[in-house]
């Protein structure tokens, strides 16, 4: 099966989703990529690219570096073409870091279709469903917290992880407020996306372990490897990190060998694709480590998350962005939950969904093609 064809829809779907503080000065209208490859037998995979600031810009991107690279190859090349964008990379692109990865995707969704299997089976089987988690974006007061967890709580969700809007004064106002009305064995984590000093870091973290949080997350830059590999020295609950580290694996390698997480994440987007995803969740087992997946924001990638998810066995929970409408975009098919708080994985040939194309026509602000 040689791809022969490229396509892209530049969608905007013109939903603000951050305040303006992290906003910034440039608009975050949270655009997407739709993409779509054909072989020459005529069947087609597809993804999803992130695209929140500039559709244009990531369009541009695949069309002119990374269709030179996949186009005339075999489905069946992911990991000589995984290899050759790192190469490329390299020697002057430097690409942002949700790109490769949904070409990478939709080659895989190609090779488990060709094969009929859903794509988990063809990875590798672990299991079909996994405890998902409600994860919050940043709200104003700790009772908007409170009310959104106990929803979701209310849907069957056994965990919740507060995005808590900062200072780190404000943000252990809502741990404490979350604990004191989630009772003492409900499933929390923190995810500050922060910049905390390492100081404030160690505060934070003791009143977490004090109130039985599950990790914490993110309280500095992934970079910041001294800072983390003390912080995990000094606090007992488990620090994930490495979300946006650049390098893939490599990346990764760097932040197990210093000390500085317990518990590494990684997704299809941003790490990149299926074949960046499971080297680092391979790497994160051979340590004796989790790897809990990041949410893309965006549907078809979020499943394919979810397949990955499935496929191995030291990743604890899913993590659903919420609300969960939001970022299904363009996927037609919804999150199957059960009532345990378990997510299903699709059963279908590929990844398994459909995506919504009559919404994408309607949001699309350019069609672009590249064939051999």
């Amino acid at each position: 099966m040689i791809v022969t064809k490229l396509e892209t829809w530049r969608c905007q779907r013109g939903q603000e989703l951050f305040d303006q503080s992290r906003q910034g000065s440039a608009p975050m209208k949270w655009d997407v990529v739709v993409v779509r490859l054909t072989t020459d037998s005529g069947l087609r995979g597809e993804a999803t690219a992130l695209a929140a600031r500039s559709s244009l810009i990531t369009q541009q991107y695949i069309h002119e570096l990374i269709a030179p690279v996949v186009l005339g190859r075999s489905v069946h090349q992911r990991e000589a073409i995984y290899h050759d964008l790192w190469n490329i990379d390299r020697h002057l692109i430097f690409f942002p870091v949700y790109l490769p990865g949904p070409l990478d995707v939709a080659l895989y969704d190609l090779a488990a279709k060709a094969a009929g299997l859903p794509l988990y089976q063809y990875l590798g089987a672990y299991r079909d469903n996994l405890p998902v988690y409600a994860s919050s974006l940043w709200l104003e007061k700790p009772a908007d917290y409170v009310d959104q967890a106990k929803q979701y709580a209310s849907q069957g969700f056994t965990a919740y992880k507060p995005h808590p809007p900062g200072p780190w004064q404000l943000d252990m106002a809502v741990h404490e407020a979350l604990r004191e009305e989630m009772g003492p064995t409900y499933v929390l984590m923190s995810d500050p996306v922060a910049e905390y000093s390492l100081g404030e870091a160690i505060k934070v973290g003791r009143q977490l372990e004090r109130l039985n949080y599950h990790w914490f997350e993110e309280p500095f830059r992934d970079f910041e490897l001294d800072k983390y590999a003390k912080l995990c020295a000094a606090l007992d609950i488990p620090i994930a990190g490495t979300e946006t580290t650049r390098g893939g694996p490599w990346g990764v390698a760097q932040a197990i060998k210093f000390d500085a997480v317990d518990i590494v994440r990684a997704d299809v987007s941003w790490k990149p694709g299926i074949t960046g995803t499971m080297k680092i969740a391979s790497l994160a087992e051979a340590h004796g480590m989790r790897c809990e997946l990041h949410t893309t924001t965006m549907g078809p990638m979020d499943i394919a998350n979810l397949h990955v998810s499935c496929a191995i066995r030291n990743c604890e929970y899913y993590e659903m962005l919420v609300p969960a409408e939001t970022f299904k975009f363009p996927m037609k098919d919804d999150f199957v939950f059960d009532r345990n708080g378990n997510i299903h994985v699709p059963k279908k040939p590929g990844l398994g969904v459909e995506m919504d194309w009559s919404l994408i026509d309607n949001c699309c602000l350019e069609y672009k093609l590249s064939k051999v």
